[in-house]
Parts: structure tokens; sequence; C-alpha cells
């Protein structure tokens, strides 16, 4: 299934600016605030509570101040699950985000699924080579296919790697915000849904790989949702397709994405599923991430 109904979450105890993760994420914007962890907890509890009462299942998992994690409430970039019992490690650029592969994650998630193996790629940071995750990697699992636009942090060896291990086909471009900038992962201007998928395609210059990334989207039964760089860099690309114990299917986003789109994007959202959104500025602004970096799916097989 192209969406999960199980949702690992980390709750930030030392949520701050990460000045190693800001030298390629153009998305943050270091602020003086000293409340910024009270205020990042408050955004992840409102933002935990919403998903909940709409019955979406998830694992909270609270970091440990030691060793000190800033990024840690963006846990879908070292880690992913999968529904042949598979997890996957992956190899982050900033040396303090290693450090976010901590055991007690693990611990939650084999107290609660059944693990069958796991599959280690972070020898590549040996070779300064990175693959951060489906942040790196937008995921079509229906159809097999990871859209990745490659970066400093989205390396096409170790893509090739992942997808010769999973049984994937990798669409592979190079995107840019309006600077010109490199955008550092693929999930800020892409969201793949079941029938559907949001993108920014005039963040890819190359005509030759807009034309692969709509084929491959068209191809696979997706309608797509063009939106502009201002509404990408409202994290309008950052979003999550979800679905409930009851099978109900919801799109998660943050309140600045909500309200950056238009009337028309909304309604045709909407004709396919409820969209919830929250209010997560503090983590935003500062972690240069939204509401679909917070979210790590579980597709593991429950223990019974």
């Amino acid at each position: 299934m192209q969406h999960s109904s199980h949702i690992l979450m980390i709750k930030p105890v030392c949520f701050d600016f990460n000045t190693e993760t800001a030298v390629n994420n153009s998305f943050q914007v270091q602020s003086n605030d000293e409340t910024l962890q009270e205020k990042a907890a408050a955004e992840f509890d409102h933002f935990t509570n919403l998903l909940l009462d709409n019955g979406i299942e998830l694992t909270i998992v609270h970091d440990t101040p030691e060793p000190h994690t800033p990024d840690s409430v963006f846990p879908n970039n070292w880690i992913s699950f999968h529904s042949n019992g598979t997890i996957c490690l992956y190899p982050m650029f900033a040396v303090n985000r290693r450090q976010e592969r901590k055991q007690q994650v693990l611990d939650r998630i084999n107290e609660q699924f059944k693990v069958a193996g796991m599959i280690d790629l972070t020898g590549y940071e040996n070779n300064g080579l990175f693959l951060e995750g489906t942040g790196s990697m937008v995921l079509d699992r229906d159809h097999a296919i990871a859209y990745a636009c490659l970066s400093p942090r989205t390396n096409a060896i170790v893509l090739d790697d992942w997808c010769k291990r999973f049984g994937y086909r990798a669409v592979r471009f190079t995107a840019t915000d309006a600077k010109g900038i490199a955008i550092y992962h693929t999930n800020v201007m892409m969201c793949v849904a079941d029938v559907y998928a949001v993108i920014c395609l005039e963040s890819i210059a190359s005509k030759t790989e807009k034309q692969q990334v709509v084929q491959a989207l068209q191809s696979s039964g997706k309608e797509i949702i063009d939106i502009s760089f201002e509404q990408m860099n409202r994290f309008a690309g950052n979003m999550l397709q979800v679905h409930n114990k009851y099978g109900q299917h919801f799109l998660v986003m943050s309140s600045q994405a909500f309200h950056s789109l238009t009337k028309e994007q909304l309604q045709k959202l909407e004709s396919f599923n409820p969209i919830l959104h929250a209010d997560i500025t503090t983590i935003e602004t500062n972690g240069g991430g939204s509401a679909r970096c917070m979210m790590a799916e579980v597709f593991l097989p429950t223990k019974s």
C-alpha cells in the first residue's frame, strides 16, 4: 500500500537551529528565541494530538538530552520501515544527525513490530556519500519508483544501491529553488500519494528531466497538482498521505503549507481526501523541515 496507518514520531527535548545542516538547507532561518524547545514541544504535542484525534496510530518516542540531536524531530531521514519486515538505516550528511540513530528508538519498534532484518547503509558516510531516507527519496510504493533530486545529501551511487536492494526504479533529476540553489531534499518539492502527486515542476530546470518525471507520474496513474516556488518555500511540497485505523485517507501538512494553497488546489486535494494541518512554524523555520519530515511511516507487520 502507498500509505501507512502507523507513524513513528520523535518528541524533541533539545530542539535548536542546526548549524551543521544549515550549510545546504536554505529553508532554515536562525532565531535568537531562547524558548525554541518549549515552542517546538508544544507544536509537536498539538500536531500529534491532531493525528491521534483522527484515528492515526502513532509510536511516540521522547528524545534524550544526550547526545545532543537538535533535528531529532525529523526521523524519516535516518530510518525507514518496510512491509517485508526490513528496517533500513541511512547515511546522514551532518555528523550530529548521525547520533539520532538511538537504540531506544529501535527497541520501541522491536517491542511493537515484527522485524525480519536490517539493511545498514551508514557505511557510506565513511566515503562522504549520503542518502537521507524518505527525505532524499519520495517513494511510489505501489509502482516501486523512487523519485530523487540529486544533492549533497542524495548521492546517485547510494540511491542505486538502495533501489537494487528494494527492487525499485530510480527517477533521478536535479531541482533548485528560485535562486538556483540546489534543493536539499526531494520531499520539500514533491509528494506522491495513491492517485495524485503534488510537485513544484518549475524547480526542475532541465526540460528532459522534467518530462521524465511527469511521464513517470502520469504513467503510474497520478494526477499532478503543480505548485509554485513560493508555495514550495512555504512547505506545500512537504506533505504525506496516511490512513487511519478505520481506513480513511488523509493528506497531512503544516498550516503554513495549507494557507499557501489556492482555493482550486485545495478543492482538488480535498476531492481525494480530507486535509489535516497543524501550526508547526517554530519547527519549520529553525529546522528547515515540515510535517512530512516529522513522520516516519511504519509498514512493518505488528506483533499479535
